[in-house]
């Protein structure tokens, strides 16, 4: 005899979908703020020595990106600055937003030029399989894609305008 699901409790559909609804009603604020939060953390980390599993990757990285020109003690707390006050633009949104997502694009331009600028570190050898370093960099496609639904719906309001109401295009 096959198994058929229990009908849902009276009032259930009902909570769910209220829940759905608020969701909805608030989910690029959400997004952002998440986001924002996980880059206060990180950026937070990188003030304390050693506290960071990414510091030693980040401070490679941007140590040849300058040529090492820059003492890394600084490179380390302007990274950390950086992550910081781009995690606290997404959270506070309004006019922090716009400048927080430029600054958190050209950010990661410079997290996934760690997969051509330290190759041994990022790849594994003899396969195409990034290190766990490596997934560590590559997993932010995650959080460029949240922050690219983001920045289309803020962007797509045009200047100017406070509402979280995107134009629609009109159909014929």
């Amino acid at each position: 005899m096959a198994h058929r699901p229990r009908p849902a409790a009276p009032g259930v559909g009902r909570v769910v979908g209220r829940l759905a609804a608020l969701i909805d009603a608030h989910a690029f604020a959400l997004l952002r703020m998440t986001v924002g939060i996980v880059f206060v953390g990180f950026g937070a980390l990188k003030l304390f020595p050693s506290a960071s599993p990414a510091e030693q990757l980040a401070v490679d990285a941007a140590t040849k990106m300058t040529l090492g020109l820059v003492p890394e003690t600084v490179l380390l707390l302007s990274l950390a600055a950086l992550e910081t006050a781009i995690g606290i633009g997404l959270i506070v949104g309004g006019r922090l937003l716009r400048p927080a997502l430029v600054v958190f694009f050209l950010h990661m331009g410079g997290v996934f030029s760690t997969l051509v600028l330290l190759p041994d570190a990022m790849w594994q050898p003899h396969s195409p399989a990034p290190t766990m370093e490596g997934q560590y960099v590559v997993k932010n496609v995650v959080l460029v894609a949240v922050c690219l639904v983001v920045a289309a719906r803020e962007w797509g309001r045009g200047p100017g305008r406070t509402d979280h109401t995107v134009p629609q295009t009109p159909t014929h």
